[in-house]
């Protein structure tokens, strides 16, 4: 293995501004298998926060003038340089998330399709011509509108995938030329400074300002502190819906993209293929430790197939390999960190007490960061396991009459994000998706299946707003229209 710590990122010092801002403070980065130290990540204070957005805001006219040419060529070299260095990244990742390595390479090439999409998508950054004449006044006139940078983007990123969400906000902002602040979660910092200073590298190379690409990196008061201030035109979020709604309203009037959590649902109809779904559960609820937004949580099964999916997903537990994330065949390792362990554990005790089964046989340690894969069954529709998100390696199952009810029990929930449905009928399968409420519906695939070049992003309590290269430009950017009344030609003698 490559050694991870191999920084290009300066000691003690943040991108902040257009150079490197020496800070005071630094914290532990800690290894979740172990605890061990990975390292110390530099820790800035609400004032860098501001002087972030100052330079963010002096260099708002240069990256907005940017060409596209210039854009592209930014967001390509970057993904070169990741691309030749992914396998650092994906150690880094490993020690600093937790995850298992199969997750992390997941992670970094889902970056890199990121930023390559996204730099194919800087020359469709375009409006387009309005037939003015629709209205009378309108016979004669031009109409036209085009898209603009919103102006400074603040980008704040989960602990789960901090790289590729930081991507996510980070690519988009400079195809649409808006100067980007970034702060990733305190707990997961490493790799997204060494992205930032990649980055960094290649605008130095084309002789752009650093402040175009600024990172922030400490507690709630750093992150306040952008959200709250009238320069940050745009705010990007992605976490848990309570941290979610409390940015919308600190950032109100001004735009706000949030990708939050969800309970996502998973639909077994009685004609599916029940080893494909089966195998879906499998890689779709425990992957990422089970800490993803679209892992299989609520599996909704018609009666006449949910004797026969259990037995088969109890009898393939064992499949699941538990142990160190470095090992690319572990599949569950411990959570980020105890505190979210003794949440998880909690939350699946309080359900049991409330008349929910254990249907694993898996020990459950009482303390520590591991929480390994469980499967519960006869989950009340109250309990906090289902109508919450668990954010960990825990799934429900529960029978249903029919596929009508097992998507009335998936919308019973304040979250929308993305659900599934396994069925061999292309009627059930079309019903579902215009049936559930839910910002993306996957078909005979697991839910966590998520293509970085769609409309990503959720409805309800899941967030608003949507990611994705084409989509997050134009959430980057404003329109400008033009009305034009052409002026009578004068005619001369």
């Amino acid at each position: 293995m490559s050694d991870p710590l191999d920084l290009i990122a300066p000691v003690g010092a943040l991108p902040i501004g257009d150079g490197w801002l020496p800070v005071a403070d630094a914290a532990d980065i800690v290894f979740p298998f172990d605890g061990s130290i990975v390292g110390r990540a530099p820790v800035s204070r609400a004032a860098d926060s501001l002087t972030a957005l100052e330079a963010a805001e002096a260099a708002l006219s240069e990256v907005a003038a940017l060409t596209t040419a210039q854009r592209k060529s930014i967001l390509s070299a970057v993904h070169d340089r990741l691309a030749a260095d992914a396998q650092r990244f994906e150690d880094l990742l490993v020690l600093e998330t937790g995850k298992p390595r199969v997750d992390c390479r997941t992670e970094v090439n889902r970056t890199i399709v990121t930023l390559q999409a996204t730099a194919e998508e800087v020359s469709h950054v375009h409006g387009e011509t309005v037939p003015l004449d629709l209205q009378e006044l309108g016979r004669g006139m031009i109409g036209y509108y085009t898209r603009k940078p919103a102006g400074v983007v603040v980008g704040i990123a989960g602990f789960n995938y901090p790289v590729l969400l930081a991507t996510h906000k980070l690519a988009p902002a400079i195809a649409a030329g808006c100067p980007v602040i970034i702060k990733p979660a305190p707990n997961t910092p490493l790799a997204t400074i060494e992205l930032v200073a990649i980055v960094r590298e290649v605008l130095a190379e084309h002789g752009v300002t650093g402040a175009a690409v600024q990172l922030v990196n400490g507690g709630p008061e750093v992150g306040e502190t952008l959200v709250r201030d009238s320069r940050a035109q745009v705010v990007s979020f992605t976490g848990s819906a309570a941290i979610g709604h409390l940015i919308a309203g600190q950032a109100a009037p001004r735009k706000t993209l949030l990708e939050l959590g969800s309970n996502t649902g998973f639909i077994v109809a009685a004609d599916a293929d029940i080893e494909a779904a089966v195998d879906a559960v499998l890689r779709g609820g425990f992957y990422a430790n089970g800490q993803a937004c679209i892992s299989v949580q609520r599996v909704v099964l018609e009666r006449p197939i949910a004797e026969r999916f259990t037995e088969r997903l109890l009898a393939r537990m064992g499949e699941l390999t538990v142990g160190d994330p470095r090992d690319i065949a572990t599949n569950v390792a411990p959570v980020i960190n105890a505190a979210s362990a003794d949440r998880i554990r909690a939350t699946v005790e309080r359900a049991l007490a409330a008349g929910a089964r254990l249907l694993t046989d898996a020990e459950i340690p009482a303390e520590g960061g591991l929480v390994p894969p469980l499967v519960l069954g006869d989950v009340p529709a109250d309990a906090e396991v289902w109508r919450e998100e668990i954010f960990g390696p825990v799934v429900c199952l529960t029978a249903v009459d029919s596929v009508d009810a097992a998507v009335d029990l998936v919308n019973d929930s304040r979250y929308g994000l993305q659900a599934a449905i396994y069925t061999a009928s292309l009627e059930s399968a079309f019903a579902a998706i215009e049936r559930l409420e839910v910002g993306g519906v996957v078909v005979n695939e697991i839910p966590g299946f998520r293509s970085d070049i769609m409309p990503y992003g959720g409805v309800k309590d899941s967030g608003i707003g949507r990611e994705g290269p084409r989509y997050a430009i134009e959430e980057f950017t404003v329109t400008r229209m033009a009305m034009i009344r052409p002026a009578p030609r004068k005619v001369t003698a």
